[in-house]
């Protein structure tokens, strides 16, 4: 008994060393191979090129167009120097001066997260007005519109639109009634007295503000006043430029213009007079030139 006792014994304490060889050796791979792969990625990561960055000022929270950005409204991150959109701010002071002589506020509708531009604000002190919306030698003009002539209230700031003239004429040996393009791709910077571009829903606007010229101003206030203004919107990504366009009655309906028919040429009639006594006697001959 005790003989059979002894060589379980020592069966176990065999089955029992070859357990821990093998788990020393699965365990030894597992280490080699975990060490592998961390050199692996320390190549990898030191191969890799550094991203070099920058400082850029971001919002904290949405703000819509007229509304005051703050101090509290930004927060500065680490932006791709490669990838930074033109006209970022950097520098805190920059974007809220020390010596500023007023607030800044927004020009349009931004969204949180979204990189604070110098397109997007007002500079400090200067208010979120019209006068803020138009470039170097244009002008604000006002256009009187209804659901027709506005296109259906879809119009928003921005957009930008065809100006169409319908009046009568009657000059040049022309008369009635003509629609004519007169001016294109006239930029949108105010629907009745709102400014922003963050318009939910539709409005039928009584009147919109372009941004124009002085002389395209001068065609329009004519325009206006001897006709009908009518409006129409120009794709967001449209480049074509619009020719001379005019539809009179004739050409909407298809009427060829008819050639007036020759007037009659009266026949050549000769004659020779030839006296008879006290009486003139008229005879026909033929013309010889």
């Amino acid at each position: 008994m005790r003989a059979v006792f002894g060589l379980v014994l020592i069966v176990g304490v065999a089955l029992a060393g070859g357990a821990v060889y093998l788990a020393q050796d699965y365990i030894k791979q597992t280490q080699a191979e975990l060490e592998r792969e961390r050199l692996a990625t320390q190549e990898a990561l030191a191969s890799m090129k550094t991203i070099p960055t920058v400082d850029v000022y971001v919002l904290n929270k949405s703000l819509k167009y007229g509304e005051r950005l703050t101090q509290e409204d930004v927060r500065s991150v680490q932006w791709p120097e490669d990838a930074i959109p033109e006209g970022t701010f950097s520098d805190i002071a920059v974007l809220f001066p020390e010596n500023a002589k007023g607030e800044r506020y927004a020009l349009r509708a931004m969204e949180k997260d979204e990189a604070v531009l110098e397109v997007k604000v007002t500079k400090p002190g200067e208010a979120a007005g019209l006068t803020s919306r138009l470039a170097k030698g244009m002008r604000a003009f006002a256009i009187s519109v209804d659901v027709a002539s506005g296109v259906s209230g879809f119009l928003r700031p921005g957009d930008n639109v065809d100006v169409y003239w319908t009046g009568s004429i009657n000059a040049g040996g022309r008369a009635g009634e003509i629609t004519r393009l007169i001016q294109t791709n006239i930029e949108l910077i105010a629907v009745d007295q709102t400014a922003g571009s963050d318009i939910t829903g539709t409005t039928i606007a009584r009147t919109v503000t372009v941004a124009a010229t002085p002389e395209q101003i001068a065609a329009l206030a004519q325009a206006q006043n001897t006709g009908r203004l009518s409006l129409a919107l120009v794709g967001i990504e449209d480049e074509a430029v619009a020719s001379a366009i005019e539809v009179d009655q004739r050409k909407l309906l298809g009427i060829k213009e008819v050639a007036p028919a020759p007037a009659p040429v009266p026949e050549r009639v000769c004659t020779v007079n030839t006296r008879r006594g006290g009486e003139i006697v008229k005879t026909q001959i033929p013309c010889t030139n």
